[in-house]
């Protein structure tokens, strides 16, 4: 039979062995209050980043809102503010540049009624406008031609360009 040997009679094995217990049990105690106020100082953060979060949230969803009541007012205003004509084949026809830049100018004046028009006016109206360029023929150089409209972009800028051909 094996027996534990007698340790527990000689003082400084008793003092050891209280030791180790002893510095044991503070060093746990130790232990225990530093990892819980590391646990409360982490748990305060993720409190406070969870509550800016929610705020931060809040406020974008209010700007969002608002940024979409904004954009809708503005379309709702936009309008034409300039009017672009461009002929694009005048040089088949061998015209010169200031009887081209007179024809462009023309048909700006005749379709100037769309300025300051919204675009919804204007994009309803479009046919309207081709029909204005088209059947009005333009004299140069003694020589009858009429506009066909090629191509119409309506925004801010109404862009219209067209082509040119004699009038039959």
């Amino acid at each position: 039979m094996m027996r534990i040997p007698p340790y527990y009679r000689r003082p400084s094995w008793q003092r050891f062995f209280s030791g180790m217990a002893i510095g044991g049990a503070i060093s746990w105690c130790i232990f225990v209050y530093i990892n819980g106020v590391w646990q409360e100082r982490n748990t305060k953060l993720i409190r406070m980043q969870q509550q800016d979060i929610s705020d931060l949230k809040d406020s974008i969803k209010i700007w969002q809102e608002e940024y979409k009541a904004a954009n809708k007012r503005n379309l709702e205003k936009i309008t034409v503010q300039n009017i672009n004509v461009k002929i694009s084949n005048w040089e088949k026809y061998k015209l010169d540049e200031f009887s081209v830049f007179q024809t462009e100018e023309s048909v700006k004046d005749d379709i100037q009624m769309m300025l300051a028009k919204d675009l919804e006016t204007v994009a309803k109206s479009k046919d309207l406008l081709k029909k204005i360029i088209e059947n009005k023929p333009v004299k140069i150089n003694e020589k009858r031609y009429k506009l066909k409209v090629k191509e119409m972009v309506i925004y801010t800028t109404l862009t219209i360009q067209v082509d040119i051909q004699f009038d039959e």
